[in-house]
């Protein structure tokens, strides 16, 4: 396999990675916030209610980079497509600057599927004919992290893949939580009547709420912290739009940091349509942890001989 498709394959898991990272809460319910929010509260536990039952969606979203302090690249990424909730799916189109950091040889565009916990990745005709027509790159963290027979990488992957996952729902539930959450006015998006809420979490704040944090030590957890706070992260500015319906028909999550930022914007429409997402025929699959497998077990071999 190239270099570039391995950059390729890099640029669109951080991309992904990012995203979650930002956008998914792991498992948070809503809960209550002072009184004096009023019924900015009440619309947003209504709206959390209704996303949380809807369990898929339509998505178009877009994600900026810029800085060294957002990441290796700068940049954008937009994905477009279908995802689900409980169970999480995902069927995505990636396209953007960040995916031809890949290399001259990179795609215009990339399919991204998540299944079942694994993430398939269409690398192209270029990586077909690399790897005997085959397109797409496997990747089971869970099966990798079982191999290892390490607990703590188990638990650490486990914890992961829960968290990738793009659900309204609980970005909802995390922005009730927001201890300058408001009301900001009606606004029109995409054409819809919508209702402008706003709030800011500090970076201990959505820590504390996602529960891949319960997975660090203290030891860990304190370093993870102070290296946030190195890089200048304060906190999150997350923003919705509350349609008609009672859907978010948008959201808005940003970080700052010194020496850069990321801009996430999701546009959610078409809830509670079916998240149809099937997995690649194994025929045109690489498995890239048995690959890596293969490759360890040759390279012990040689040096044995």
């Amino acid at each position: 396999m190239s270099k570039s498709t391995w950059k390729r394959a890099g640029v669109a898991l951080t991309a992904a990675g990012l995203v979650a990272g930002l956008a998914g809460c792991g498992g948070k319910t809503a809960g209550t916030k002072a009184a004096d929010a009023g019924d900015v509260t009440q619309v947003l536990t209504a709206a959390y209610e209704k996303t949380a039952a809807a369990k898929a969606a339509k998505v178009e979203m877009t994600m900026k980079m810029e800085g060294t302090g957002a990441g290796a690249e700068s940049g954008t990424m937009e994905m477009t497509g279908t995802m689900g909730w409980s169970p999480s799916v995902a069927d995505f189109t990636v396209k953007g600057s960040l995916l031809g950091a890949g290399g001259p040889d990179a795609p215009e565009q990339m399919r991204m599927i998540m299944l079942d916990n694994v993430m398939y990745m269409d690398m192209g005709e270029k990586q077909a004919a690399e790897m005997d027509g085959k397109r797409w790159m496997k990747l089971d963290l869970k099966a990798a992290a079982e191999a290892s027979g390490d607990k703590d990488l188990q638990k650490q992957m486990t914890g992961g893949l829960d968290n990738m996952n793009q659900d309204p729902a609980q970005q909802l539930a995390l922005l009730l939580d927001s201890p300058d959450l408001k009301h900001v006015g009606a606004e029109k998006v995409n054409g819809m009547e919508t209702q402008h809420y706003k709030g800011t979490l500090t970076f201990e704040q959505m820590l504390k709420a996602n529960k891949a944090s319960e997975l660090l030590s203290k030891e860990e957890y304190d370093k993870f912290v102070e290296g946030m706070k190195k890089a200048g992260l304060k906190g999150y500015d997350t923003e919705v739009w509350v349609n008609e319906d009672g859907y978010p028909a948008r959201m808005d999550v940003g970080m700052k940091m010194e020496k850069g930022s990321v801009q996430v914007r999701a546009d959610y429409s078409d809830y509670g349509t079916k998240a149809a997402v099937q997995a690649p025929p194994a025929g045109e699959t690489v498995d890239l942890f048995k690959m890596l497998q293969e490759i360890g077990e040759g390279a012990g071999e040689a040096s044995e001989g």
